[in-house]
């Protein structure tokens, strides 16, 4: 992975802790509201995270794909996780 390792454990860690939260939210029957606000935080950082992964990707992978002649494949990927997030 292409990627700073230490930010995204970081913020993949800090998304965890949302998740556990918004799982003792539901069981302590908490505020619809409340709930749907952490959801929102939680997948804002998840978010965060991908747009770090896949901007690490392009700038690594893809960019070496297209240096060496062979960025077809890394292109045909990148254009799934498009499709995926258009969705």
């Amino acid at each position: 992975m292409q990627a700073d390792k230490k930010k995204i454990t970081r913020l993949l860690k800090t998304a965890k802790g949302q998740l556990d939260g918004l799982i003792k939210m539901v069981e302590d029957d908490r505020y619809c509201i409340d709930i749907s606000n952490q959801i929102l935080a939680t997948v804002a950082i998840l978010n965060r995270v991908n747009r770090e992964v896949l901007n690490a990707h392009i700038e690594g992978c893809v960019k070496e794909a297209a240096e060496s002649g062979n960025a077809d494949v890394k292109l045909a990927e990148i254009k799934a996780i498009i499709d995926k997030l258009a969705k």
